[in-house]
C-alpha cells in the first residue's frame, strides 16, 4: 500500500494489480492535490477497509484472486459507503453496467484519458461529501429525536403520519391542549419552526437509515 491516510481524510484508493498502472494513478492523482492510497490486491484492501474511510475506490474488474466484482459484492454486504469506479478492459463493460445497477458509482475503460480519469475521481469524492454530510445529517435527527419523551415521540410520528391535532388528541386519550403543548415541545426540541421543516427533517433522516441498511 502507498500510503496510510487518516480514516476520516478523503482519499482515493485504488486497487489494481498492474504497478505500472498504480504508480501513473498516483502521479496523476498526487499532482492535482489528491491523498492516495494503493493496493496490489482485493485482499489487501479488504484488510484496510473500516467503516469510517473516506473519499472513493477505484477498482479494477480482472485481478488474481478476488476479482474487482467478489470485491465489490463484499463490500456491499460491508454496508461500504466508498463510491466505486470499476475500471475495465475490453469485454468488461456488460460486468461494469450489472455493478452500475447495483450501485456502483461509475466505470472508466482502459485505455482512458486523464482528463476523464480526473473527472470522475472529483465527481465521486464531491458524492462523498454529500453523502457524508446527509448521514451525519441523519445521525443528529436521531440523536433528537432519542432526545424527546415517549409521549414526544408519540405525538412526532402521528405528525409526520398526517393527523391534526385534534386525531392525536383522540387516539392517544389526551386534550387538545396537551397535544399543542407537547407539539410545542416538539419543534423547540427537533430545532425547526415549521411543520412543513418537521416532516422533512424525519423523513430525510428515515430515508437515510433505510439507505444505509440496503
Amino acid at each position: 500500500m502507498s500510503t496510510t491516510p487518516s480514516p476520516h481524510e478523503q482519499t482515493v484508493h485504488i486497487v489494481d494489480d498492474d504497478e505500472a498502472l498504480r504508480d501513473s494513478l498516483i502521479w496523476l492523482l498526487e499532482s492535482e492535490g489528491h491523498t492516495v492510497a494503493t493496493y496490489a490486491s482485493g485482499e489487501e484492501f479488504l484488510q484496510a477497509w473500516t467503516p469510517e474511510l473516506s473519499g472513493c475506490l477505484l477498482l479494477d474488474v480482472r485481478m488474481p484472486g478476488m476479482s474487482g466484482l467478489e470485491i465489490f459484492d463484499r463490500l456491499i454486504a460491508l454496508h461500504n459507503t466508498l463510491p466505486v469506479i470499476f475500471i475495465t478492459g475490453h469485454g468488461d463493460v456488460p460486468m461494469a453496467v450489472s455493478a452500475l445497477k447495483r450501485g456502483a458509482a461509475d466505470f472508466i475503460e482502459k485505455p482512458f484519458n486523464d482528463r476523464d480519469m480526473l473527472k470522475l475521481i472529483e465527481q465521486s469524492l464531491a458524492q462523498a461529501r454529500e453523502q457524508a454530510a446527509s448521514r451525519e445529517a441523519g445521525a443528529a435527527t436521531a440523536r433528537r429525536i432519542e432526545a424527546l419523551t415517549s409521549r414526544e415521540r408519540e405525538v412526532l410520528q402521528l405528525i409526520v403520519g398526517g393527523r391534526l391535532n385534534k386525531q392525536i388528541a383522540d387516539e392517544l386519550g389526551i386534550s387538545i391542549k396537551t397535544v399543542e403543548v407537547h407539539r410545542a415541545r416538539v419543534m423547540e426540541k427537533m430545532g425547526v419552526e415549521s411543520l412543513a421543516e418537521l416532516v422533512q427533517l424525519v423523513l430525510a433522516a428515515e430515508s437515510g437509515r433505510t439507505a444505509v441498511r440496503a
